[in-house]
């Protein structure tokens, strides 16, 4: 009677996201209305190489991106390092750093990561000098989450996430907070079988503010010049649906391939569906494949750089007998433009 419940718990909450799904998700009239679109851009290795396929059994840190319920999944203490090339060539670089907590035996796990963004130098151009006059900027984007997760039982997991970010230059910037949730449900005589939903960027409007946004000028022949400052339109979060499938196929003791899926409503562009293949050998290697499929990914009218396949791989060395490990994460992104999405982390588990 208490699983019937579970599964009967978790199917309600299915059906009402996939029917908020069909009802307001992938309008593709909204794309490019939203502010905070760095919020979209994965800066794990890891789960980069999988395409997001894995937002079912995600699990530490990086479940903070995908689905904030498998952080409650961490033994006791996680460390990552990241380092991302966002489509190389266009000068773009996300630098992350996080770790998460086991708080007690019953109490749940609390993880905290900051991820920042930085695009280079831009040229400074005015209406006089076109072709610029020599000085440059440097745009900046830094995300702030704070995470909890807890298991409530030995199948269901739970999550929320607290995100603070900012984006600014040297005269213009904005900030805002966003709410993410997430649960996971695990069963199967080896808990082979995992689902998971994720709803992400819940939160107020932003708006754009600074001197970049003012101007000195005469109004209605007045002799004294005066400051005019233009009111930045609010922008919406860019928030999202996600619900996921993965199989455990145990091959052997030492070998396990899973297979998984998850489909992505967004609010602001077009939907997407992942799939990918994650191939574990003992505790030493890991390789993963993916490809993220969205409207329009085969030709030239697609909303997006990215074109679809995605691989990845990890290199684990054990440091304790309670499944510790310290490993090395690649991931590389197709890309057309540029020269795809080059990610490397370096992760500690104790």
């Amino acid at each position: 009677m208490k699983h019937l419940y579970k599964i009967l718990v978790f199917s309600l909450l299915t059906t009402l996201v996939f029917g908020a799904t069909t009802a307001y998700a992938g309008n593709k009239d909204r794309a490019g209305e939203a502010g905070g679109m760095q919020l979209l851009i994965n800066p794990w290795a890891r789960s980069n190489g999988l395409g997001g396929s894995n937002a079912a059994y995600v699990r530490g840190l990086e479940s903070q991106f995908l689905n904030v319920a498998g952080i409650a999944h961490t033994k006791k203490t996680e460390i990552i390092f990241s380092q991302s090339q966002w489509l190389k060539g266009s000068g773009t670089n996300i630098s992350a750093f996080g770790l998460t907590q086991k708080m007690g035996e019953n109490s749940g796990v609390l993880g905290i990561s900051v991820i920042s963004i930085s695009y280079g130098d831009i040229p400074v151009t005015t209406v006089n000098q076109p072709e610029g006059n020599g000085s440059t900027f440097s745009p900046r984007t830094m995300n702030i989450n704070i995470s909890y997760s807890k298991a409530f039982s030995n199948s269901i997991y739970g999550g929320i996430n607290l995100k603070v970010l900012s984006e600014s230059i040297s005269n213009v910037k904005t900030g805002g907070v966003a709410i993410d949730a997430g649960i996971q449900y695990v069963t199967g005589k080896k808990e082979q079988v995992k689902f998971g939903v994720a709803l992400k960027n819940v939160g107020p409007n932003m708006k754009y503010s600074g001197d970049g946004l003012s101007i000195r000028g005469f109004v209605n022949q007045q002799p004294n010049q005066m400051t005019l400052e233009q009111r930045s339109a609010s922008l919406e979060l860019p928030s999202l649906i996600r619900i996921a499938f993965s199989y455990d196929l145990h091959l052997n003791d030492d070998n396990i391939l899973t297979p998984g899926y998850t489909f992505t409503a967004n609010s602001f562009t077009n939907d997407q569906h992942a799939v990918g293949l994650n191939y574990m050998w003992s505790k030493y290697l890991v390789l993963r494949a993916g490809f993220v499929y969205e409207k329009g990914i085969f030709d030239n009218s697609r909303a997006t750089a990215l074109t679809g396949p995605t691989a990845g791989l990890s290199v684990m060395v054990p440091i304790n007998k309670e499944g510790g490990a310290f490993s090395i994460d690649y991931a590389y992104q197709t890309s057309n433009p540029f020269q795809g999405t080059h990610s490397i982390g370096v992760s500690i588990k104790l």
